[in-house]
Formats: C-alpha cells, sequence, structure tokens
C-alpha cells in the first residue's frame, strides 16, 4: 500500500528537524515500520502494509508538529517506541476474543486495566507516564500495592519508574524517606578490593538509581535528602534485623539475590511502606547453581493477596530500538546471563 502525506503550511526547517540529519530519523522509522519512506519538498511517499504505513503518518505527523527545533535523540526514540506499541491493545483484544471463542481461556496477563493511563506523578519530570501497556499496568500496580514486583529485560523502565513513584511518595509525605538496596554481585567481572567508607564501597552498584534520581529530583535536593536521611543506602547485606516504617524501599537487580535474601528482604516491610523488587532473570551473576531469589519468589508469591508481579518484554523498550531488538535476538536463541 502507498500512502501520501504532505505537510501543510510547509515549514523547511521543521522539515529539516524532523528527518534528522542525513534523514536519519526517515531511516529509523523506515527500520521500526518495516515500510519505504520517499521525500519530495513537503510531501512525503510511505509505502508497505496498511496498518504500519498508517502508523508511520501518524508519527511522521506528531514529530513534525513538535520540530520547531531539533528533535533531542532520546525524545525521537521515545516517540518511536510508543508509536511502535499503539497497535498492541488492538492486537490483544483480538486475541483474547479468539481465545474465549475457542477454549474460553481468559485475556492476556497484563493488558491494560481501566484507568492505568491515568497515573499522574509529582516528579520534576512533569511528562512522566507509563509509555507502553505494561508500564502503565506497573505504575497503576505500586500505587495499589505494598509489594510490586518488576520482571524483564534491560531498557523497560523498571527501576527508573520505581524511583518516579518512590519520589512521588515522598512530595506527597506518602512516605518519610527512601530507602534504596541491591545486591552486591559482580557483572561477571572480578572487580577485587574496593577502598573507601561502607557508603563508597557500595555506591557503585546503585549509580543506575542515583542517575533515576538526580533526573527526577536533581543534584542540589539529592544531596541535601542524603545529608538529612530522607534517601538512604541500605547494603542488602545489612538489612537483617530492621524493620522499614513509613519508607519507600527499592531492591534492584534482585535477580541477583539468593533465597535467603529475598525472604529477608520481604520482611522488613514495616506500616506505612511500600516495597519494589525489580530485576532480569535473563542476567543473573550468581553462582552457578545458586537459585535466584527472584525467580523463586515469582513462583511461591504469585498468588498472595497484595503483592503484584508485573512481566516486561522486549516491546516495552524503551531505549534505542536496537535494543529491542537485542533482547528479541538473545531470547530467541535462549541465551540467559550469568547461569
Amino acid at each position: 500500500m502507498i500512502l501520501r502525506h504532505a505537510f501543510i503550511p510547509p515549514d523547511n526547517q521543521r522539515l529539516a528537524n524532523l528527518c534528522g540529519n542525513l534523514d536519519e530519523h526517515l531511516r529509523a522509522i523506515e527500520a521500526a515500520f518495516d515500510v519505504r519512506i520517499a521525500r519530495r519538498n513537503e510531501s512525503f511517499r510511505v509505502e508497505g502494509a496498511r496498518a504500519p504505513a498508517e502508523r508511520a503518518v501518524l508519527l511522521l505527523q506528531n514529530l513534525y508538529d513538535r520540530a520547531r527545533r531539533p528533535i533531542p535523540p532520546e525524545n525521537f526514540q521515545l516517540a518511536l517506541a510508543q508509536a511502535a506499541q499503539e497497535a498492541a491493545p488492538a492486537a490483544k483484544k483480538r486475541s483474547s476474543r479468539a481465545a474465549a471463542n475457542g477454549s474460553g481461556a481468559d485475556g492476556e496477563a497484563g493488558e491494560p486495566v481501566p484507568g492505568a493511563g491515568e497515573v499522574v506523578l509529582q516528579t520534576r519530570r512533569a511528562d512522566l507516564q507509563g509509555r507502553t501497556p505494561n508500564q502503565q499496568v506497573y505504575l497503576r500496580n505500586i500505587l495499589d500495592h505494598d509489594i510490586t514486583f518488576g520482571i524483564g529485560p534491560a531498557g523497560t523502565g523498571k527501576t527508573f519508574l520505581a524511583v518516579a513513584c518512590a519520589v512521588d511518595a515522598l512530595e506527597r509525605s506518602q512516605v518519610q524517606r527512601i530507602v534504596l538496596t541491591r545486591p552486591a554481585v559482580e557483572a561477571g567481572e572480578r572487580l577485587g578490593f574496593l577502598p573507601g567508607d561502607l557508603t563508597q564501597k557500595v555506591d557503585p552498584y546503585l549509580r543506575p538509581l542515583y542517575d533515576a534520581l538526580y533526573d527526577l529530583m536533581g543534584f542540589d535536593r539529592v544531596t541535601k535528602a542524603f545529608e538529612k536521611g530522607t534517601i538512604e543506602i541500605a547494603p542488602l547485606a545489612f538489612m537483617r534485623g530492621r524493620t522499614l516504617n513509613h519508607a519507600f524501599v527499592i531492591l534492584d537487580e534482585a535477580q541477583n539475590t539468593t533465597s535467603e535474601q529475598m525472604k529477608m528482604f520481604l520482611t522488613r516491610i514495616g506500616f506505612g511502606a511500600k516495597a519494589v523488587v525489580t530485576g532480569d532473570v535473563s542476567q543473573i551473576d550468581l553462582p552457578k547453581g545458586t537459585l535466584s531469589g527472584l525467580i523463586e519468589a515469582e513462583r511461591v508469591l504469585r498468588r498472595v493477596k497484595g503483592i503484584a508481579i508485573t512481566r516486561f518484554t522486549a516491546a516495552d523498550v524503551v531505549r534505542h530500538p536496537l535494543v529491542a531488538r537485542i533482547v528479541e535476538a538473545y531470547e530467541a536463541e535462549g541465551v540467559r546471563g550469568g547461569v
């Protein structure tokens, strides 16, 4: 199918920003939707299957509308990922109807619930929201449950959205502090002795959490929050015996916990507290033969009331489109990290 689209009124600067350097944006859209795009001045010709071609045209118009200035690479990639997800809800509904007409099975788990896309978080990022159906469900699960698991591949927003919810809860005075923790397991390398005090030793392992905090709160506010104890680093091995009341606790890289560590962490939760556990079971760095506490927890706790589990897939990756394709390639080969 061939679709033709012209941008009226034409604006050469917007067209240049839309296309990107050497038409790199157009080439990325072609690869994402499996279409071919040709243009002459303000007129575009999109060739491909009907649904992908229509989504590509909608994305081009959306990008043109915001192209008064050059489009930052991260904004372009997020817009591309979001556009690629627009057909997912319809596909899920068709799948659910087919299942109901056949075996009577329920619809897919992870389909967005009513109102899930309406979550508004109070952070420095005014545009922060779930960009895929699973991300929207994840945000709703965090708000509605005391313990939430986010399990899936890299780039799906598990950690960033968890930190955003923690910052939102702190801003609204729903909790008194944020506690960040993760197991200090090296990713296939032996780093040896690390100098410094406890915080300095653990800092490298918590860098993704720091980056999210700086983005959502700003460097100065994060620094002051650490000084006041409003944000706390708690190495997982040092949490035994504590009870965390009125805190938002995030356990990152949970695939590298042992069964004992996971049980210990989950039983630290006190009154007025929320906990989010994130991890990628395809990147386990535990010694060979050691069962991941995250895998066991998902199996043991899946039917426990008050606990929500959100499963992400390569379709939820909101980084560079190549990340999603890399994840899919490894999944197709059955390759798992660290096992």
